[in-house]
């Protein structure tokens, strides 16, 4: 094999284009997010709180460790941000069902629906986007969209160390 030749053009073709799909979701799903962010404001939340708050209304309730692991941030500012949700009344903590040294955070009433508003205005949002798109193409991302969590899990699997 001579240097630089590729012994098949066809998996290098395949590579580039599973490589050009990946970078037109990544610039997809920020630019999403970034323009949600308006929507989210609504809230009237931080998104830290937002996000948090999220997790404990579509996750369940967490200790503040599994809190923080799953926002990615340490327990000292985790527990501010709880803290933050708690003096809105929107979290509570509770005896932890196992330890009763330990305690757990969940979402309150109006914690959830306060989630529950900021979900339905952000599914309006991208339905009202959708519905602006050739048939054609809502079909394609219609069909796929399910595809996405598929996606995120392999992600998460291959991330974990």
């Amino acid at each position: 094999m001579a240097w630089g030749l590729d012994p098949d053009p066809t998996l290098s073709q395949a590579a580039s284009g599973l490589s050009q799909a990946a970078s037109a979701l990544n610039s997809g799903a920020i630019h999403l997010l970034r323009s949600l962010a308006a929507v989210d404001r609504q809230a009237g939340l931080t998104r830290a709180r937002l996000s948090a708050l999220s997790v404990l209304v579509f996750g369940g309730s967490r200790t503040l460790g599994e809190l923080a692991a799953a926002e990615g941030v340490a327990g000292p500012t985790m527990t501010r941000i709880v803290d933050g949700l708690i003096g809105e009344g929107l979290a509570e903590r509770r005896p932890h069902p196992s330890d009763g040294r330990a305690v757990t955070i969940a979402a309150s009433p109006s914690g959830e629906a306060l989630m529950r508003a900021a979900q339905r205005r952000r599914i309006e949002t991208i339905v009202r986007a959708l519905a602006g798109l050739p048939a054609e193409e809502r079909r394609m991302l219609v069909s796929a969209a399910g595809l996405l969590d598929q996606v995120a899990a392999a992600v998460r699997s291959e991330t974990v160390t």
